[in-house]
């Protein structure tokens, strides 16, 4: 924490030393135009690499893994004792009715003392244990010959078309440990090697996910309308690599549907190609991209959680005394908002909108906007809008998105921060940690499909391995056939 606060106040002397040197520079008449170009570069190049030295995953969207000596916060003591607590509803192994193996424990009579002895009863144990193995199932279809010599052969079912081919678990399997558990193909090789001695390769286990995809097209039409017809949709966008460039995956979610879908863009572009922000008319939740404003059929909230961090930014590292106030009154508002029921009357969101256009006046006299800078005799007057700092470009943009920033407060199925459209993406980052980059754009569509899926089931409250089982069986959870169902009759 001292290391903490030692970089705040030395960031703040460089910050009032560079201000320094850039007034100096413009007062110094002397300088040659070159010189006074080359030295401004100079400055701005310094002032980018503090800004960023300054940037934590406090402040900013970084990662939480990215902060420098990342300490743990300590814990208070608070005098219970370990364990679970009164009231607590416990979880323990319960005995089942029907054990898998039961083995018959005898009591040798030899060590008994002489005497007749009776079986009154048995005292019972259990040990759950799991068992990997190979299962094998041999299907012989009979050939009976008439009179005439003619031959029939009893039908195989009709998933076995081949004379060895994997089973459905097989598939099931496979699928679940790369697209939820994110094991590389070359590691699931090995444990089914090692576990079921069962010899696989690359192209079977790509084959097993590319089989799922397709499977999925049903799905893919079904999420993407439930989505389009949504009254609050989250969005959001990550970068992922793809064969060693840079794509961008989209997310779109709700509280029972998700798609993910990766594109070589992140602008309308790729909004456009994919097809349902376009088509969206509910509210659009979103971290103020500015190719979400193009879409102007729906409304938009905007992520408070983002403002919470440059907010603080503001407050810590440019020491702007209204930042702090802001993200006080934010955080003052969701509180009443939620105790309210998850709505605030007009009348009762009147002092609250009153006192945020209060705040943003404090921060314009606070942070003024740049005023341009005396003309230098002989120099060109620079073209384009004069530069901001980071906080007053957050002023303009909390002032001028008022209505986005605020929708949460009276509208209630509108969220305070978009942690759903971000946590769809999250563990994507972490497939890339362990699995490495996608190898094309279409295994990283097949991959995204997979995930859509097991998400949305996840939404549902069914398991991964359920929505597996189901899909390579060919059947598809409740809520989809539901979903399923009612597209056909509209």
């Amino acid at each position: 924490m001292k290391a903490q606060k030692m970089s705040s106040m030395d960031s703040v002397k460089i910050n009032q030393t560079l201000e320094m040197a850039d007034q100096m520079l413009r007062e110094d008449k002397s300088l040659s135009p070159s010189i006074r170009a080359v030295f401004g570069l100079l400055l701005e190049i310094v002032k980018m690499l503090l800004l960023r030295f300054n940037l934590n995953s406090s402040n900013s969207s970084k990662p939480p893994s990215s902060d420098p000596n990342r300490l743990k916060p300590t814990r208070t003591k608070s005098g219970k004792n370990p364990g679970g607590q009164k009231g607590h509803v416990g979880k323990t192994l319960e005995p089942v009715a029907d054990p898998d193996v039961v083995e018959k424990l005898t009591v040798d009579r030899s060590t008994l003392p002489a005497g007749v002895y009776e079986t009154i009863g048995h005292k019972k144990r259990q040990v759950f244990d799991i068992e990997f193995k190979r299962v094998v199932t041999e299907y012989q279809a009979e050939i009976v010959r008439d009179e005439k010599g003619r031959e029939f052969i009893a039908p195989f079912p009709e998933e076995v078309t081949r004379h060895v081919q994997y089973g459905a678990s097989v598939k099931e399997h496979v699928v679940y440990l790369s697209a939820y558990q994110f094991i590389p193909a070359e590691r699931l090789i090995r444990q089914f090697h090692d576990q079921y001695k069962m010899a696989l390769s690359c192209g079977s286990v790509f084959n097993f996910i590319s089989d799922a995809a397709s499977r999925l097209e049903p799905f893919k039409q079904i999420a993407q309308g439930q989505l389009k017809l949504s009254e609050v949709m989250n969005v959001d966008e990550t970068g992922v690599n793809i064969n060693k460039k840079l794509h961008w995956l989209h997310g779109a979610s709700n509280n029972k549907w998700t798609w993910l879908e990766p594109h070589t863009k992140r602008g309308t572009e790729a909004m456009n190609a994919i097809g349902i922000v376009p088509a969206f008319k509910g509210v659009l939740v979103h971290d103020h991209l500015k190719a979400y404003f193009t879409y102007r059929e729906c409304r938009h909230s905007l992520c408070n959680a983002h403002h919470f961090r440059e907010l603080t930014w503001s407050f810590e590292e440019d020491k702007q005394a209204w930042a702090g106030e802001m993200k006080t009154y934010l955080e003052e508002l969701n509180d009443a908002v939620n105790g309210a029921g998850g709505l605030l009357t007009a009348e009762e969101a009147k002092p609250w909108i009153e006192r945020y256009q209060t705040i943003l006046e404090k921060g314009d006299k606070e942070c003024p906007a740049p005023k341009p800078p005396d003309p230098i005799p002989g120099e060109k007057k620079k073209r384009g809008q004069l530069k901001k700092s980071k906080s007053r470009n957050l002023l303009e943009r909390l002032r001028d998105f008022q209505t986005e920033t605020l929708r949460f407060s009276v509208e209630k199925e509108v969220p305070f921060t978009n942690n759903l459209g971000e946590r769809i993406l999250r563990m994507e980052k972490v497939k890339q940690k362990i699995s490495g980059c996608f190898k094309s754009l279409e295994t990283a569509k097949e991959h995204a499909t997979i995930r859509s899926y097991l998400i949305t089931c996840g939404q549902n409250d069914v398991s991964a391995s359920e929505a597996l089982k189901l899909l390579f069986q060919g059947k598809w959870p409740e809520f989809i056939s539901q979903a399923l169902l009612q597209s056909q009759t509209s």
